[in-house]
Order: C-alpha cells, then structure tokens, then sequence
C-alpha cells in the first residue's frame, strides 16, 4: 500500500532525569507513523518548555537542542496531518498558558467535530493559531464552563468525537487519554529507573528496554506523576465500544508492535496464510511489495509452498511514499525507493502480495515495471478487503472517488492494475485473523460501517479559510 498516509505518534516520560532523550529514541521508533513534524514539550516540575519542526527526528532534534531539554518529564510528537497543513505552526505538541497555568497536547487521531467546536469558539471571540483540530480541545480545556467542573479534562473529553489518543503535560503530570472506542493504540511501560512511559506502539517501549505495563483502556485518563501510576475513566462502560482500527495492524504499526493485544507480525503472516487459501495461483515465486508486505508474503509461501523471493530492493533513505503531498511525488518517491531485481523475476509466474490497494496508481506503476524486467505471470494478491470508502478517524485516505475500489469490481481492478489475475482477502478472512474477532474492530474503510456517525464533511483543510503553504 503505497497511498494512503500516516497519522501521528506519541511518547512520554514522568520522572526520569533522562526523559527528554529517552523521548527522543521513542519518537525515532514510531517515526514510521508520521515524517511531517516532529516536536517535545519537557517539564521540570514548575514550567514547560517546547520545541518543534517540520522535519524527522533526527533533523529537529540536534545534540544541541537535546541538551536544552534536559528535564526529568517530556511528551513527544510525530505527525502526519490528517487535519491542517504540514506548516511549523501545527507541529505538536502544542503549548498554551491560561488561567491554570500552562498545559501542553499532543494528538493521534482525528475529531469528526473539531469544525463545529472551532467555528462555536471563534463566534464567541476565540483566536486559533494553527490549522489543527487538536487546538480545539487547549480552548475547550481553557473555558471557564469546563475549569468548574470537579475533573475539567473528564468533562472536555465528554464533548469530543471522533479517534483521540492525547498527551497531556502539566507541570506535575502526564495524562494518557484514549477514545471511548479505542480506535487508536496507546500503551504504559515502565523504565529500568521505575519511571513510567507512555507510547503509541510497543516497539517505542523496546527501543528504551521499558517493560510493557497495559494499555490505557478504551474511555480512560491514566495520569504518570510522581505519585506513580492512577487511572480514572471518563466514560461510562456504557458508553464504550471497542472499535481498533484494524488498519493499524494491516499496514501502520510496525511488525515489531503487538497493538490490541495482537503481534502485529503474526497478524500479517496469518493474513498471508488465509490468502493463500481463499486464493490461490500457480506460480514460480512469491514476492513482497516491500515494506509492509513482506510479513504477508511469508505467510502466503508458507502456506502455498511456492518459493518466497525478492523482486524488489528498497532505498531505505527514500521514506514513505505515502508522506508526499501530490500523487507526482508519491509516484517519484516509489520509483527511488523501489527497484527491480531483473534477474530474479524474468521468465517467471509471480504471486505479488501487497497489504493493501488504494488509489492503485502507484500499484500499477511497479506492476509494470515487472513487466518490463520480464515476468511472464503476474497474480496479484492483497491481504486486506477492498477499500471502498473513507476514513474520517485519522488515515488520510484520499477522496473517495479516487479509491480504486469504489465503483469497480475486482475484474476491473484487474483491468486497471495490468494483472493476470487479482484476489483480495475477505473481510470474514481478515477478521478470523486478528484476535478480537468479530465486532472489536473498525472495519469502516473496508465496509462502510462506521462505529462514529458523521453528519457533516470532514476534510484535511476543512478548518483553513486560507491555505497555508505546504512547507515554510
């Protein structure tokens, strides 16, 4: 899947002299999830401090920088916009001083009301600075109806909708918040030191040997101060429904990860595993589309017995295709990414497995590239359901009627891609592999069935009356 793009990754550390650059190899490690920005807020107890940037970790974080934010508590951010420009004024996490003091946010995910908030703030007087949905919830926190309440954060959450993991730094703590639905991943590690951590994926806990804890459950605040560890929930059980993104196990998390209780690489062999049987091919070779594939397409030999190969090689240096702004460069960034092993793939019957199919442009385009190096055959095998429809919780698909799938069939598909023959995993086939099987997952991209209603159109720039520019 090289076109639909990443939201964001999160990490935190309360109470360890090395927070800040424990935050840092935490932020490298979930850089998969977002390349626009990267950004920390750090606290020594009295006031917060922050800096961010569009650029990697590595580019935004100097040794310099690092040495600034030496501090005992920090929370971190990347970010691929899902809602604003990729601009440094949207960079997280956000800072704010107010009647409390200051508070600091970072975000994963996207609000399906964040328009109709802003646009109520802004009737009534309130300035935004940045393009963002996640400001919504500073000026929310900020007003006077939601600081009388016993638990101001409870109550603001209460008004949000949408897909939310959120980051909050006061001066004393960390809040570690996640949606009623639990559509994104968020979980609790502890350090060798005792200082506790919270991270989007497990595999940002590895990086700093923290040990696994739990998850922050579906609807709960799990505060991290010097007190240790306390959870409060702000919704009623009532009010909870499990909804995991299954795309994040699919292609976003990194196979490292075990997200919803699951290893993600296990997740993606099974996948491949029960593709092979809903469809099989004759073949010489299977190969992989690199990277998120490559799990799939272990699962798919296994079962298969056909042999399990490259076609391709990968420019590591290149980065996600799915970062780009325009189909120009995504298709520019596949083409420096992906090259073909001529050698391997000439005079033979591929079984190509892909993880998923968006716009399928960029799809095409390697298909055809194996073309030209001389396979004979090529099936096409994709180990997720077809994406039909749109996903307004925080994977920047693009419009609807730019998905391949929308108003095609497969042997149209087929037809647009240049294969000899094309198979999708089923949705039940999908499902059966993950490990909350049946109504525990988001299924909305593959479906249609959405978990949160959506009455009015959500967009990337619904919240820019003037379009920033796309870099500054």
């Amino acid at each position: 899947m090289k076109d639909a793009r990443e939201f964001c990754g999160l990490f935190g550390v309360w109470g360890d002299p090395d927070a800040a650059m424990h935050t840092y190899q935490g932020l490298y490690a979930l850089q998969h999830r977002g390349q626009e920005s990267a950004g920390m807020c750090v606290s020594d107890r009295r006031t917060l401090r922050r800096y961010a940037a569009t650029g990697l970790v590595t580019e935004v974080f100097k040794p310099g920088v690092l040495a600034e934010l030496s501090a005992p508590a920090a929370i971190g951010h990347v970010r691929y916009s899902t809602t604003g420009s990729c601009h440094d004024v949207n960079a997280q996490p956000l800072l704010i001083q107010y009647s409390r003091g200051q508070v600091a946010v970072a975000h994963n995910g996207n609000l399906v009301n964040a328009a109709l908030l802003r646009h109520e703030y802004e009737d009534h007087g309130a300035i935004f600075q940045t393009t963002s949905d996640t400001e919504v919830i500073l000026h929310l926190l900020a007003h006077p109806r939601h600081l009388a309440r016993p638990d101001p954060l409870a109550h603001v959450l209460t008004h949000l909708q949408g897909a939310y993991c959120l980051l909050l730094l006061y001066p004393d703590r960390i809040e570690a918040v996640r949606d009623p639905f639990g559509l994104r991943p968020l979980v609790i590690g502890r350090l060798p030191s005792g200082a506790y951590c919270a991270a989007s994926e497990t595999c940002a806990l590895d990086l700093i040997e923290a040990e696994f804890v739990r998850e922050v459950q579906p609807g709960e605040i799990v505060t991290l101060s010097d007190a240790g560890i306390s959870g409060r929930y702000f919704a009623s059980l009532e009010q909870t429904r499990r909804a995991y993104c299954i795309f994040e196990q699919v292609y976003f998390a990194d196979p490292s990860s075990n997200v919803f209780g699951q290893n993600v690489h296990l997740f993606r062999v099974a996948t491949g595993r029960r593709l092979a049987d809903e469809a099989p091919a004759d073949a010489d070779l299977v190969i992989p589309v690199p990277n998120a594939a490559r799990c799939a397409a272990l699962g798919y030999s296994e079962r298969s017995g056909h042999p399990l190969g490259r076609g391709f090689t990968t420019n590591h240096y290149a980065g996600r295709s799915f970062i780009m702004p325009t189909q120009a460069n995504r298709d520019l960034v596949v083409r420096m990414k992906l090259n073909v092993i001529r050698e391997s793939v000439r005079g033979k019957r591929l079984v190509v497995v892909e993880d998923s199919v968006v716009r399928g442009t960029t799809t095409r385009g390697k298909i055809g590239a194996l073309r030209r190096a001389g396979a004979t055959e090529i099936h096409l095998r994709v180990a997720s359901p077809p994406i039909r429809h749109p996903c307004y919780f925080g994977i920047d698909f693009p419009d609807p009627n730019e998905l391949v799938a929308k108003d095609r069939g497969v042997k149209e598909i087929a037809e647009f891609l240049e294969v000899d023959s094309l198979a999708y995993l089923s949705l039940e086939g999908m499902l059966e592999c993950a490990k909350h099987a049946g109504g525990s997952y988001c299924t909305a991209c593959f479906s249609g069935e959405y978990p949160i209603s959506v009455d009015r159109p959500v967009s990337k720039f619904m919240l820019e009356r003037y379009q920033l520019p796309m870099f500054p």
